[in-house]
């Protein structure tokens, strides 16, 4: 590097001409006026010289081409009818998690009820589903206040609200997943 060459630095968008050169310590003057001092390992030489590379047509089209091949594999299309699909229903009344629930306790099936929907919350992040309904039924409405505080948990990657009233009633909370569809 001399005086009068063009530099950037690495970490920052700056760039100009050189002006001073003392030991490891470079002064550079921007397109503005303003001036910096930089250590000459944080500079690189700008040059509009690229003679020594080594590109041509046959060149270009093998990078293009590496790119586009690239580019295919890693991106998936949600189709359509994805989209569409209906929600994954998970029904969590205790008659249908455990075949019987003598002995138990309403803390235990309570907790087995919530398990099982961190459970399926967790599988449909996973798979990429991205609803879910939850029937929890009307009863009086503490598992539906322990499933939404349990929902909560979860925030920026869900929101929640009541299912669709014609199909579920009051008794069901739908979920939706954002989901990178990667």
């Amino acid at each position: 590097m001399k005086i009068g060459d063009k530099v950037s630095v690495l970490d920052e968008d700056i760039s100009g001409k050189i002006t001073a050169i003392s030991r490891d310590d470079i002064t550079i003057i921007d397109s503005d006026g303003f001036e910096y001092q930089y250590f000459k390992k944080e500079l690189v030489l700008e040059s509009n010289d690229f003679s020594n590379l080594n590109i041509s047509p046959q060149n270009i089209s093998e990078i293009i081409s590496e790119k586009e091949q690239k580019k295919n594999k890693n991106t998936q299309k949600v189709k359509s009818k994805d989209r569409n699909l209906p929600p994954m229903e998970v029904d969590l009344h205790i008659q249908q998690l455990v075949s019987k629930t003598r002995g138990l306790d309403n803390f235990e099936m309570m907790n087995i009820q919530l398990d099982t929907a961190r459970y399926k919350i967790t599988f449909a992040i996973s798979k990429k589903i991205q609803r879910i309904v939850f029937i929890h039924g009307v009863g009086e409405g503490v598992l539906k206040y322990e499933l939404h505080r349990l929902l909560k948990e979860y925030e920026g990657q869900l929101k929640f609200y009541d299912a669709d009233y014609q199909k579920y009633g009051i008794g069901a909370t739908e979920v939706y997943l954002f989901q990178n569809n990667k």
